[in-house]
């Protein structure tokens, strides 16, 4: 069943990338007690996700913050080390922190799992945005195409925000 709004986050355990290497980040320490500006990306350095959704996060954080949102969090079904490596490439990791769902878990867990195994991607998750405060999903926009991101940018996040 697709994640509702209204709906509590599922436990899940994350990774992010540190100085130190991987550390796990549970869904508990990522959103309880906080408001957070969330957007899930097919794969890091894909071009739509690299070209447009995350630059949208980029450039906007100041008023995600100005909104409420304390942190910015992109979650993939990627591992740690392409995040890292993803957040580098882009200088993004001062208003971003990037979620490693490696084995799509907590994608699969609210249903936003896509198969691209047709295009040798494998398990996914589809291109979405989200307000959480306190576990709690407040707003979600969902993509209808896996190669556009215009429902779930920033900005769009923002005005359903208003």
């Amino acid at each position: 069943m697709t994640i509702q709004t209204g709906d509590r986050l599922p436990d899940a355990t994350f990774a992010t990338m540190t100085a130190d290497g991987p550390k796990p980040v549970t869904t508990a320490e990522a959103f309880e007690g906080k408001t957070v500006a969330v957007f899930a990306v097919p794969g890091a350095f894909t071009p739509t996700c690299h070209l447009n959704h995350l630059p949208s996060f980029m450039d906007k954080a100041d008023e995600l913050r100005a909104r409420g949102a304390e942190k910015t969090y992109c979650i993939a079904v990627n591992d740690p080390f392409v995040l890292g490596a993803w957040s580098d490439a882009t200088m993004s990791g001062d208003d971003i922190t990037m979620l490693a769902d490696g084995s799509a878990a907590f994608t699969k867990a609210i249903g936003m799992e896509l198969d691209a195994t047709g295009h040798g991607l494998g398990i996914r998750s589809k291109r979405y945005a989200m307000l959480v405060e306190d576990g709690v999903v407040r707003t979600l926009l969902v993509e209808d195409n896996p190669g556009e991101a215009d429902k779930s940018t920033a900005g769009a996040l923002l005005a359903a925000m208003a």
